[in-house]
């Protein structure tokens, strides 16, 4: 049900403990390894964020044999499966690899705008392989008639490091079960090495050992072991709070969970906002933000190894009147929604400019105002209702539309901002 918020917050002071839900990056990654162990790998501390919750059911629905809540026979044949992710854009890359080698035939499909996001790089290396995968409707888009019979036909891939990692995860997965292995060449740079690194160390978790030598990275055929993965808290939803701290007068927050050590490439936010004044002090488990008072310095943002932080970044900038400049954000016009043109729209309202110049952007603050009111649409995107509400701290009333798009990656999150003394109502 599309549900409006209005936000206010009457003192611009915070001061709260925040127990942050288990990463989502983590989690996927997680359970899709549990699923190809066979059950020998057990994951702990299951994210509840929506695409988590829809991927586990799934995932664990197959190993118990019993189809999930998101399977059901087509009309077309009785014995083949139609298996609905709706939004999720990771599920959709991960079970495209997952059920490639599987043996069974599935129909996976999403929502329209899951139809509009591009799969033919992961489709056409995974044919490479020896998958049999069809197109049902356009080419290069789910959604995707994914047929048994996986006959490997070599063990080498050539794949374009700057696409999403999500992609190259999702044969790194797949590798250990590949009767001959992988060894995935990394042609150009490795846009976002860390979610590489992470997809890699969770494996060495459960047992997987690689080799990783100048662009071409090898995984041989082997057994995973029997253990468990435990999933650190998301630092992509602690980044919310280093906004809202940076957009507070004082701060005080304890997110317990969260480590110096993480394999999250969103835990760079401590470091980022370090430019804004908020200190991060691990300790007692967690860690710890304060606000200091320190002049913005720092001009220019690469966010191409944390693409998910771009609009929380983009946001406090603006809010701040800082004109700073960003690279990395090829991927954003192909998440969710087109995440440039949604930042542009809803910056505007404030008189703030997002200017694309080739692969760069430029905030112009120089007609920035705050008003008294201000509406913030959310274009089914998660990330856009979250990087918007901190400016509840300089805007009296903002009010969020279809405010439940949280619940893909953060259901909390109003919760979460009531007890750090938010008001949130309905309009």
């Amino acid at each position: 049900m599309k549900q409006n918020i209005i936000l206010r917050k009457n003192s611009k002071n915070v001061n709260a403990t925040i127990q942050l839900t288990g990463s989502k990056s983590e989690c996927n990654r997680a359970l899709v390894i549990e699923a190809l162990s066979e059950g020998r790998v057990k994951v702990t501390n299951v994210s509840d964020a929506a695409d988590a919750v829809l991927l586990a059911g799934i995932l664990r629905s197959e190993l118990s044999g019993v189809g999930g809540q998101n399977s059901e026979p087509t009309t077309q044949n009785s014995q083949l499966t139609t298996v609905n992710i709706g939004p999720a854009g990771t599920a959709m890359r991960f079970l495209t690899a997952y059920y490639a080698i599987s043996g069974e035939e599935v129909i996976l499909t999403g929502s329209e705008r899951m139809k509009q996001r591009p799969i033919g790089i992961l489709v056409d290396a995974l044919c490479a392989l020896g998958a049999n995968i069809d197109y049902e409707e356009q080419d290069g888009y789910p959604p995707l008639n994914i047929k048994g019979g996986f006959e490997q036909k070599t063990d080498l891939i050539s794949i374009q490091g700057n696409i999403s990692s999500q992609y190259i995860t999702a044969l790194l997965l797949i590798a250990a079960r590949l009767p001959n292995g992988l060894k995935l060449q990394i042609e150009g740079e490795l846009t976002s090495r860390p979610y590489v690194e992470m997809t890699l160390s969770m494996l060495q978790q459960a047992g997987i050992q690689h080799q990783w030598e100048d662009n071409i990275i090898s995984i041989a055929p082997q057994e995973f072991a029997e253990t468990s993965i435990w999933v650190e808290p998301d630092w992509s939803a602690a980044s919310y709070w280093y906004a809202i701290a940076a957009l507070s007068d004082e701060a005080e927050l304890f997110l317990p969970g969260l480590t110096s050590y993480s394999l999250q490439g969103d835990s760079v936010i401590g470091e980022i906002m370090a430019n804004f004044g908020i200190t991060s002090q691990f300790k007692d488990g967690g860690v710890y933000l304060k606000k200091e008072p320190k002049p913005i310095v720092r001009k220019v943002f690469d966010m191409i190894k944390c693409p998910d932080l771009a609009q929380t970044v983009v946001v406090v900038c603006a809010a701040l009147g800082h004109e700073a400049t960003f690279t990395g954000l090829e991927t954003l016009k192909i998440k969710e929604t087109d995440r440039i043109a949604a930042l542009q729209n809803e910056l505007g309202k404030m008189g703030v400019k997002l200017i694309e110049k080739g692969l760069v952007y430029k905030l112009d603050c120089r007609e920035k105002f705050i008003p008294q009111k201000m509406k913030i649409a959310t274009y089914e995107d998660h990330r856009m209702a979250m990087a918007f509400a901190p400016l509840a701290l300089i805007i009296p009333e903002l009010e969020v539309e279809e405010a439940q798009v949280v619940e893909k990656s953060y259901p909390a999150f109003w919760t979460d901002l009531e007890k750090a003394g938010f008001e949130v109502e309905a309009p």
